[in-house]
């Protein structure tokens, strides 16, 4: 039987999915959150901060299974995953799953770099680890988008090849990986095909009945030839089913 699980970003876009598919499930849900939080909906919510270390080690105390899918989207999030590795050892944490990114190890922006980081102390904890790196989310996209979408012209980064993902199928994956033992680096998780990025913002601008000059931009530089190389992407792992047609429908009706 599956122990309590510590579920970090509890109520971001990755983490409150997987929340609820544990939920579903049965499993004593433990959700961290930086602020106080009502009950109620099956979850044993607690307050803490990675960033700063408040709360951790209550947060821990008792857990069988960490999911880590907290993001700071920057350099924070190194710190914050070793304060929570060296908590959750001395709780006794029998197995961390720690949620990246497919590229962190080819794409080198900050951010990537930072999330390798985080694998690298994950490794070295001591303790039984799982990674599973996923593409891009639908989500994610849709929010750079709507950036893109409110300038006069609308930027494209030239040549780069992305391969969206449902986050929803991520996190099945996630949870899939509660209760089982610690297996490295599991299977990537690629959405169902690697597409330009101009095709996917033409899609977008389609759905959301906006017109737009495309502007196409070629990053420089190590990062450029990542992306055109299709870095980000994940062919041989294409297992998700949801389009990004699909997830365009879902969001604009």
């Amino acid at each position: 039987m599956t122990g309590t699980v510590l579920v970090t970003g509890a109520t971001g876009t990755l983490g409150r999915e997987v929340v609820r598919l544990l939920v579903a499930r049965g499993v004593a849900v433990r959700g961290l959150s930086r602020r106080v939080r009502d009950g109620g909906d099956g979850v044993e919510w607690v307050v803490g901060d990675l960033v700063t270390g408040a709360g951790i080690a209550e947060a821990v105390a008792g857990v069988e299974t960490v999911v880590d899918c907290a993001t700071t989207q920057g350099k924070q999030d190194v710190s914050g995953v070793e304060r929570l590795v060296g908590q959750a050892r001395q709780a006794g944490v029998r197995h961390l799953v720690y949620v990246s990114i497919v590229g962190v190890d080819r794409v080198p922006i900050a951010y990537y770099k930072a999330k390798l980081a985080c694998e690298r102390v994950v490794r070295e904890s001591g303790l039984g680890w799982t990674v599973l790196r996923a593409t891009q989310f639908h989500d994610l996209l849709f929010k750079v988008f709507g950036v893109s979408a409110k300038l006069p012209v609308f930027p494209v980064v030239a040549g780069a090849r992305i391969q969206p993902v449902d986050v929803r199928e991520v996190a099945a994956q996630v949870a899939g990986l509660v209760g089982a033992e610690p297996a490295g680096f599991a299977p990537e998780v690629g959405g169902p095909r690697a597409r330009p990025y101009r095709e996917l913002a033409e899609a977008y601008l389609r759905a959301a009945g906006r017109r737009r000059v495309l502007l196409p931009l070629r990053a420089p530089g190590a990062v450029g030839r990542a992306l055109r190389a299709g870095g980000l992407t994940t062919p041989e792992r294409a297992v998700g089913r949801g389009s990004f047609e699909e997830a365009l429908a879902r969001r604009f009706g």
